[in-house]
């Protein structure tokens, strides 16, 4: 009886904690990520709360800021809901205890962690400079004006490029019975700088198309050719026949290849930036004369072949040999961008600085590669690759059936726009792309 007056009165006594300890279970503040009790409980707009480290290997994982059990986007920067966490742990401090410690072993938590809370670091500082973006999570280098100056810089490049390219491939277009004495120095000229020493003596004998066409390998041996030297009198040889099988001149760097081939140049050089291994494969089944075996001579030499005889490469239709095939199934296999780099740079001298755009380029690809790599490991997601890679020729082959359905009513100015865009503007793309996931990497290291 006076216990029941006490509870009726003013003065009443407080239950004892022990009392509520009895009746509340760890279950009722259980988050519903990790099913455990909450630790550092964060409550988003939607009113549901989670662990702390929970949200943010979310976040990390999906990088979606939106509740993960009723997906309702969540507006600024969650915070710990101080008065939840001071009651889970009055009421279950053992229980908080050994869940911190466990979280504290866990280096995937901590990283999470890390990226969370500068993710929020940002987010304030947007907010604090009037709703500007974050320079390190924004746009990135290339956009904006500079996406606009660019594109009229491609415009203007390339109709000075097109208006130059009628010049450039004349030969490859004009029978080689019509060749002007002029046009032949030109022609010996692109085998090699080492064909200047004869130049003179070419044009002395005033060798037109129909004469080129009339010499013997024992002609150019005596005067007045006296190409003495075996090597280059096999080149010229090597050319010569070429060039009377085809009636024409043969593509003999970039730009002619472009002119003979354009639509599949326009495909190789996309396809190539965005599936190398795929390309290569594609070169090696269905263009295995005209540019496989040129590639694979030029990337994996043989060894001891001397520099003065680098132009027997590019014209060179033997098969390869078992050394070559295993140096470049190897750089094929695991560093397939190293193999256009080194096609480039065998090709300086005739490209100065295009070679070196495409060297660049293929570096920036391979970090990007290597970066995608380190994803799927850091992840565990490596059992997608087969799916990626799927992906990938799916891809390409979509790029290439579209070459070919709609390569004949493209305008030849706007093929040119995606040649020179892709081939001088792209790894200024590449380099903001390295930088970001370069920052994106020493936010999670941190």
């Amino acid at each position: 009886m006076e216990e029941d007056v006490k509870l009726k009165g003013s003065s009443v006594d407080p239950i004892p904690t022990s009392k509520i300890d009895r009746k509340i279970s760890v279950s009722e503040f259980s988050c519903h990520c990790c099913y455990d009790i909450l630790v550092n409980p964060t409550t988003l707009n939607c009113g549901h709360s989670f662990c702390r480290h929970c949200l943010a290997l979310w976040w990390v994982s999906s990088k979606k800021t939106e509740c993960p059990e009723c997906r309702d986007k969540w507006e600024g920067f969650p915070k710990v809901n101080i008065l939840l966490r001071d009651v889970i742990e009055k009421l279950f401090p053992d229980d908080i205890q050994q869940k911190y410690q466990d979280i504290e072993q866990n280096r995937d938590i901590a990283q999470a962690l890390q990226a969370f809370n500068k993710y929020g670091n940002d987010q304030n500082q947007t907010s604090s400079t009037g709703g500007r973006a974050n320079p390190q999570r924004g746009g990135g280098f290339f956009s904006g004006v500079l996406s606009a100056l660019t594109g009229v810089a491609v415009v203007l490049l390339v109709y000075h490029w097109s208006s130059r390219e009628s010049e450039q491939d004349l030969l490859v277009h004009k029978p080689v019975t019509k060749w002007t004495p002029e046009e032949v120095i030109l022609w010996l000229e692109q085998l090699g700088p080492w064909a200047s020493h004869y130049k003179e003596r070419f044009l002395a004998e005033r060798v037109n198309g129909r004469l080129l066409l009339t010499l013997v390998e024992d002609e150019f041996y005596k005067e007045p050719y006296s190409i003495e030297n075996n090597s280059h009198r096999k080149a010229i040889i090597m050319e010569l026949d070429r060039v009377k099988t085809l009636g024409v001149k043969p593509p003999q760097n970039l730009w002619e290849y472009k002119a003979v081939n354009p639509g599949k140049s326009l495909f190789l050089l996309y396809a190539l930036k965005s599936s190398p291994r795929f390309s290569i494969l594609y070169m090696f089944f269905f263009d295995y004369t005209e540019t496989f075996l040129p590639f694979i001579h030029t990337t994996c030499p043989l060894q001891g072949e001397q520099e003065e005889d680098i132009i027997s490469k590019f014209i060179d239709l033997n098969d390869p040999t078992w050394k070559q095939w295993r140096e470049f199934l190897v750089k094929y296999l695991f560093l397939p961008y190293q193999l256009l780099a080194e096609f480039a740079w065998d090709w300086l001298e005739a490209h100065y600085w295009t070679s070196r755009f495409i060297i660049v380029n293929a570096m920036l690809h391979s970090v990007l590669e290597l970066f995608s790599f380190w994803r799927l490991w850091s992840r565990r997601e490596l059992k997608s690759l087969p799916r990626l890679m799927w992906g990938h020729f799916w891809k390409m082959s979509t790029q290439g059936l579209f070459v070919a359905i709609f390569w004949p009513v493209i305008p030849q100015f706007v093929c040119n726009c995606l040649f020179y865009w892709a081939l001088y503007f792209n790894p200024i793309i590449n380099i903001d792309l390295v930088v970001k996931e370069i920052r994106r990497l020493e936010t999670q290291v941190i």
